[in-house]
């Protein structure tokens, strides 16, 4: 392969970001304290997750009206209030409710809702309106502020092998790491590291092949921080094999090496249920919500629970009625769910969706999105949503 088109394949370059001094190795800036170091884990249900057959409302007979072959049945619900439960597939989940580390936000949503999955999930990972198109993401901002923390590099990761836009600024990028000890080995092939050190300052000065050249040597020494760091640390806990269980794992022993590393982002897909939903659906709820309550059980062994909260999120709800294939179409609002050990209002955080006052045929929104990620930024991330979010959203009281 030659340079030309090495630039052009590689895929290391897509998840690697720019600060200045990118020639300066990357490790040695961190030196810092990681105590009291807080982390936000993401979790990103693809496909609109069905919330309502997820925190199901079995206490309302309009469910069971509105879902005939499809509504899960009421002994079957694991209880957690009078009106609301967990689908059977989240079983695992209960211990970690009743612990008071789940909490569930109900009927989240926002203005003007848009029912495709790229539009919906673009709304989602960058924080817009409807009606408003961004480049940057929420996380990608929150990286581009003036946090204090948020000049080291590696602040974000998506473990995977590709970045999503919620973790791209205008001026800094999270970096995507999958395995980083494959990531490792990779930036040391020859080739990679000849073109790493081999440029000059004409280089540098052409837009795209000095973005490249930055990135790379970002990537170099990115990989080899986050290698050395999290080798220091063997995962005890748990984790069933499955690839969000193997997600997690390395989420843990990311978090439990002392990696400088505010948020990490990871996502689950399969959720798009237009036919025959009840056993697509608790396969890939089961596979979710297993590996979940390894991993929070994993971080309150690890003493990292308190410092820890996860949110999960989908691009959208489904229609409240379901459709004649047994399954249910694209809709609105949905709930979030959250884990933490400080959770300041553990459980439900608010009344459950209302199936009577539908908006033509969907739920309505009660929450905007929008005020989980100010609340997210203020409270989690020492950053004012002010320098991420425009709206001036108050956030809400869940931590």
């Amino acid at each position: 392969m030659d340079r030309r088109n090495f630039l052009k394949n590689t895929a290391l370059a897509s998840g690697a970001f720019m600060i200045p001094a990118f020639l300066k190795p990357l490790e040695a800036l961190a030196t810092g304290s990681l105590t009291g170091y807080k982390n936000l884990v993401i979790i990103q249900l693809s496909g609109g997750n069905d919330g309502l057959n997820t925190i199901i409302p079995y206490g309302n007979d309009i469910y069971y009206q509105k879902r005939n072959t499809i509504a899960i049945k009421k002994p079957d619900v694991i209880t957690l209030s009078d009106m609301q439960g967990l689908n059977p597939a989240l079983s695992s989940l209960k211990e970690i409710y009743d612990q008071g580390w789940m909490g569930i936000i109900n009927s989240v949503g926002y203005p003007n809702p848009d029912r495709s999955h790229f539009r919906s999930m673009d709304i989602w990972q960058t924080a817009s309106e409807s009606n408003q198109f961004l480049t940057t993401g929420w996380i990608g901002r929150y990286l581009d502020s003036n946090c204090s923390t948020c000049k080291n590099p590696y602040t974000a990761i998506e473990v995977d092998d590709t970045l999503s836009l919620a973790m791209k600024g205008s001026k800094m990028k999270g970096i995507a790491v999958e395995d980083p000890n494959k990531l490792y080995q990779t930036t040391r092939e020859p080739f990679f590291k000849e073109l790493v050190h081999d440029h000059s300052d004409a280089n540098l000065s052409e837009d795209n092949l000095g973005y490249l050249y930055k990135t790379m040597a970002e990537t170099y020494s990115s990989a080899n921080y986050i290698q050395q760091t999290s080798k220091t640390y063997q995962v005890t806990g748990q984790y069933p094999a499955t690839a969000m269980g193997n997600q997690l794992k390395t989420v843990s022993k990311f978090i439990n090496s002392g990696l400088q590393t505010r948020v990490y982002y990871v996502s689950l897909s399969g959720f798009d249920t237009h036919v025959n939903q009840q056993n697509q659906q608790e396969r890939v709820l089961k596979i979710y919500g297993d590996a979940v309550a390894a991993f929070i059980k994993d971080l309150k062994n690890t003493g990292k629970l308190d410092d820890t909260l996860v949110m999960t999120f989908s691009e959208f709800g489904r229609r409240v009625e379901q459709n004649a294939s047994n399954g249910t179409d694209h809709g609105t609002a949905n709930n979030i769910l959250l884990f933490g050990g400080k959770l300041k209002k553990a459980g439900i955080y608010n009344n459950a969706p209302d199936l009577s006052q539908l908006d033509n045929g969907d739920l309505k929104y009660t929450v905007d999105f929008r005020e989980v990620y100010a609340t997210l930024l203020d409270k989690c991330l020492d950053v004012n949503n002010n320098q991420v979010l425009s709206g001036g959203f108050k956030g809400l009281n869940f931590i």
